[in-house]
């Protein structure tokens, strides 16, 4: 979200070089407002349910397009905790056992992603917000390349399973696209030096 005008007084906001990076603030006596546009935490959860895995399609999403139960992390509220209320809330499911799988960027939506395995049972009944869910054998899965995607590859090849990516728009397989951990590029995106 960026703003034009100060969400406390109303006066306009001006870029400013800031901690290193270009921020909009509110320059008015007294203010102070910055807009640090941080990224959002957004839980994710590959749900291991009767041996599977439950991907679910957002009711205003295309047909045949699925992916994880997600939901933003609330205030005052473990990220285990909000990964379980996520799962109960679009499925009904119980949350048996929780565990990290990693935390990845997704900076098209400006969200950090912290993903989690998920044991989930009892019956499935969807909200409003899922028109459809299918269930994946880990074995025959075929993986988006982006955000999420990547959490289930890397749930998958902790445990073996073959990781196959494919592009949502051909539906061929791609070579794997995670990124190498290559720090070197850090220097060279800083936007400020010491």
């Amino acid at each position: 979200m960026q703003y034009r005008f100060c969400p406390q007084c109303g006066a306009p906001l001006e870029v400013l070089p800031l901690s290193g990076r270009e921020r909009h603030a509110c320059v008015e006596q007294g203010c102070g407002f910055v807009h640090w546009n941080n990224p959002l935490p957004v839980l994710a959860a590959v749900v291991e349910y009767e041996d599977k895995l439950l991907l679910a399609r957002n009711a205003a999403w295309p047909e045949k397009m699925f992916a994880l139960v997600t939901g933003f992390l609330e205030r005052d509220e473990t990220p285990e905790l909000g990964v379980a209320r996520e799962l109960k809330e679009e499925t009904n499911l119980d949350t048996e056992a929780v565990s990290l799988i990693g935390v990845y960027e997704f900076m098209r939506k400006n969200e950090l992603i912290i993903a989690y395995h998920v044991k989930a049972s009892g019956t499935i009944a969807l909200s409003e917000e899922l028109a459809e869910y299918k269930l994946v054998a880990p074995e025959d899965m075929r993986i988006w390349s982006a955000g999420t995607g990547f959490a289930v590859a890397d749930w998958l090849h902790a445990r073996g399973y073959p990781v196959r990516f494919f592009d949502r728009q051909t539906g061929e397989d791609i070579p794997d696209p995670r990124r190498p951990n290559d720090f070197s590029l850090v220097n060279g995106s800083l936007q400020y030096r010491l």
